[in-house]
């Protein structure tokens, strides 16, 4: 195992400026990001994401195996935050309960480029379409998150439930139409579109992701004290979930007939869980989940877990089903 790779993750600007935020408040700094430049961060953000994440799916053309990689990772992406969040239900309140749910049925892009790395460092081939199945894994979770807890918050006020309404909500939100917007356009404009939004979604891209993560380095800081009501529940499930997805994307890959370098970025899209897109969607729908419990579980826990022991424990399980 290469341990640079988890090295060079850790010591990255944006990781750091997270870990920079949480000290702030931890030495009670008087550091602030002030409003409403979060807003802006975040919506900086899921368009940034959602486009470049178009523009990969032009790159990677179509066929029958590319199409059911595709469809798998939408699947995923839309059950995991559905059993995510009944197993969430049994300790915790409805607003925490679907904004971690979307949380783990998103990705961590950052996890994704340690195992592409690893991949290269062993040497072995991976397809470009898995970047594409990548960015459509982003939006399906913020999708159901949001219609999870718009059902049941109709339900605790005793409303009937107006399916067309709630789609509509879910749908047409205005971080997940401009994830799902920006990855259309995107798709439109391809790699002549890229080259001329290059200088905004690309070369400031991990400036904006810096200050995004040191406000959300402030904001779990200042709530990180709410995470013991919750006791142990939170750590386990942060380490014991990530694992069962893990196993569910390896069984899928080998069903699916994907290669073993496929296969390991697939299980990993699978078991990782978002820092990056879902905080900055759910802070916009579901702004009364504690930032300290799907950061703190996403980045704190799930995120190390993937890096340090997940990626090659994944490969070896891989290599032991394959052969």
């Amino acid at each position: 195992m290469d341990y640079s790779l988890i090295t060079d993750n850790f010591l990255s600007p944006p990781i750091l400026f997270f870990f920079l935020g949480v000290l702030a408040v931890m030495v009670k700094s008087d550091l602030e990001v002030p409003q409403p430049i979060p807003k802006m961060l975040s919506l900086y953000l899921l368009f940034a994401i959602g486009f470049k994440g178009g523009v990969e799916l032009t790159h990677s053309g179509f066929n029958t195996q590319i199409l059911i990689t595709l469809a798998a990772a939408i699947l995923m992406a839309s059950i995991v935050p559905v059993y995510a969040f009944y197993i969430l239900r049994i300790k915790l309140n409805l607003h925490d309960s679907s904004a971690i749910a979307a949380t783990y049925g998103s990705i961590s892009a950052v996890t994704f480029i340690t195992a592409v790395a690893y991949l290269e460092s062993i040497n072995v081939s991976f397809g470009g379409h898995l970047v594409a199945a990548m960015a459509l894994m982003e939006s399906p979770a913020i999708v159901v998150g949001v219609m999870l807890h718009r059902m049941y918050s109709l339900k605790d006020e005793n409303n009937k439930i107006d399916w067309k309404e709630l789609s509509r909500d879910a749908f047409l939100n205005g971080s997940v139409f401009l994830i799902v917007g920006s990855l259309v356009i995107g798709l439109l404009t391809g790699e002549k579109g890229n080259e001329s939004l290059k200088p905004f979604t690309d070369d400031i891209f991990k400036g904006v992701l810096a200050l995004f993560l040191l406000d959300m380095g402030l904001l779990a800081a200042k709530r990180l004290s709410s995470i013991k009501k919750a006791g142990g529940f939170i750590f386990i499930f942060s380490l014991l979930f990530p694992l069962l997805n893990a196993l569910l994307g390896i069984v899928i890959s080998y069903y699916i007939g994907l290669d073993t370098g496929d296969a390991l970025l697939f299980t990993v899209l699978c078991a990782s869980a978002s820092y990056i897109a879902v905080p900055a969607a759910v802070r916009l729908t579901i702004p009364e989940a504690n930032p300290s419990y799907y950061i703190a579980m996403s980045l704190g826990l799930t995120f190390p877990l993937n890096i340090i022991l997940g990626i090659p424990l994944y490969m070896y399980a891989i290599n032991l089903f394959w052969s």
